[in-house]
């Protein structure tokens, strides 16, 4: 569908998208250790989803359409969350420098992501490309959405 970009489909199912879409090309390369890892030092348990690896490169490849230039600490701000200190008072802690770098770095060798030279990562044209396609079959494929009447 042209004309369609990442801004104009739901997030959720673009995410679910691009994430199949990841998985389904196989190119994707993908650490040994993902089934082991926690993806921040506030969480307790490592994550239930096993294709978290392909859904996290997918939302960062998002992030990067969305907001331009963004690094490895960039990553780890969006997804850090609250670290709870038992009776002390929780605080911001942010998420896996590792789990980041790697993302970044697996999506560099599928030529979607680019270094910066001002510093961090950017997206290329071919990803650029590549996302607003996958947006155009997602806007194809979503049923539409009835709003219900005022009465």
């Amino acid at each position: 569908m042209p004309g369609v970009t990442v801004k104009d489909v739901n997030q959720q199912e673009f995410v679910r998208a691009l994430s199949a879409f990841l998985k389904k090309s196989g190119k994707l390369k993908v650490p040994d250790w993902v089934d082991i890892v926690k993806l921040a030092k506030h969480k307790e348990l490592a994550p239930s989803d096993e294709n978290w690896f392909y859904t996290r490169a997918a939302s960062t490849v998002r992030h990067l359409y969305l907001r331009g230039g963004a690094g490895v600490g960039s990553m780890t701000k969006i997804y850090g969350g609250r670290q709870r200190n038992g009776v002390c008072p929780a605080h911001f802690s942010v998420g896996s420098k590792n789990v980041a770098r790697k993302v970044l770095q697996a999506l560099e060798l599928l030529k979607m992501v680019e270094k910066n030279p001002n510093g961090g990562r950017r997206l290329t044209a071919q990803g650029t490309r590549d996302l607003d396609r996958i947006a155009g079959q997602v806007k194809t494929f979503s049923l539409p959405h009835h709003t219900q009447p005022a009465f």
